[in-house]
């Protein structure tokens, strides 16, 4: 499934709710990437964890990942998530099935070349965008400081005004 700028950009418009399995806030993104528990994360860290991630999701060992894989590892990770979430069963299914959604939309984005294998360097290409989204001082470390910076925007439009 590959779909096209003006029907990604309906669907992040028409899906503005707020993603489980994915790190996006920065207090999240540092409890994901962590590995060593001290409450930061280094680009070498992330990386680490990134790389270990295509791999595991690389179940077939060919060295890309299909569009089944990626999306496949995603909903694991959200279903752990609302496991242990306080939703309602049906919101659990609503939210379930628009990261499944998304899930697929995000594949179509980053399989840049549209081959429908999403190479190692298209999936750290992602991986150093959202690096460097959350390293606010881009000093090579997020931390609890720049996951407050990345935070702030997200409380403020969040807020009923």
């Amino acid at each position: 499934m590959i779909l096209r700028p003006v029907a990604l950009a309906l669907l992040a418009v028409l899906a503005p709710a707020p993603a489980l399995a994915a790190p996006h806030g920065g207090a999240a993104f540092i409890a994901d990437y962590d590995s060593d528990h001290d409450g930061r994360v280094t680009r070498a860290e992330y990386d680490a964890v990134r790389h270990a991630r295509f791999r595991a999701t690389d179940t077939s060992g060919d060295g890309w990942l299909s569009e089944a894989e990626y999306v496949g590892e995603y909903q694991a990770r959200l279903e752990t998530q609302l496991a242990t979430s306080d939703l309602p069963d049906d919101k659990k299914l609503e939210e379930r099935q628009r990261q499944t959604r998304q899930a697929h939309v995000r594949f179509g984005v980053l399989d840049k070349d549209e081959d429908g294998r999403m190479q190692q360097a298209e999936y750290d290409a992602s991986g150093a965008r959202a690096y460097a989204e959350h390293d606010g001082d881009a000093d090579g470390i997020v931390t609890a400081a720049d996951a407050a910076r990345t935070d702030a925007p997200r409380t403020a439009s969040a807020t009923p005004g």
